[in-house]
């Protein structure tokens, strides 16, 4: 497979999303997953610490790049907005769980593939900080998403790794989520 076509579990569930829903391609990298769901003909938000790989993509219909180091203090740069899919691949960073679900538009999927304990052992990323704990996809949407497809599984390509991936969907009716508490508002 090549490292710069969309991953297969994005592909596997990308006719789930609403046809023509926005999608955020959240820490897009070379933006494989903005480009691929562009190509569906859906509008897409791509958000990274640095968007100089899709710079390319600026002037297209359908594209917003938004330059955000959400790392390093820079606040959710797309308040209030809610997309029909927010996907993740190969990036963690747990103090987002909260923007991320609240970004979902009620009914909009979240496919969210990244690395897990265990991974250590193929190589990078080996630090636990961005390493999901077993079952931790599943923890942080049950009460918030209803789950479609799951799994924590060691995969040999496009590389050995040992990953976590789920696809899931927001309650139809919405929910809001206290970022503070990660926990919904009534």
């Amino acid at each position: 497979m090549n490292k710069d076509s969309e991953s297969a579990w994005v592909r596997k569930f990308c006719d789930l999303v609403c046809p023509g829903g926005e999608v955020l391609d959240l820490a897009c990298g070379g933006g494989r997953h903005g480009r691929f769901f562009l190509s569906r003909g859906h509008p897409v938000v791509m958000l990274d610490r640095d968007v100089s790989r899709v710079v390319d993509m600026q002037s297209l219909q359908g594209v917003e790049l938004v330059q955000a180091d959400l790392e390093n203090g820079s606040p959710w740069p797309l308040p209030g907005r809610q997309f029909a899919a927010v996907v993740v691949t190969n990036y963690l960073h747990r103090p987002l769980f909260p923007s991320i679900l609240a970004a979902l538009a009620p009914g909009g999927l979240l496919i969210y593939e990244t690395f897990a304990v265990g991974n250590e052992k193929f190589g990078r990323p080996s630090n636990p900080e961005y390493l999901l704990r077993p079952a931790e996809l599943l923890a942080v949407t049950e009460s918030h998403l209803q789950v479609v497809a799951y799994e924590e599984l060691e995969t040999e390509a496009p590389k050995p790794a040992k990953v976590q991936r789920i696809v899931a969907r927001a309650l139809a009716q919405g929910v809001a989520i206290d970022a503070a508490t990660n926990s919904e508002i009534h």
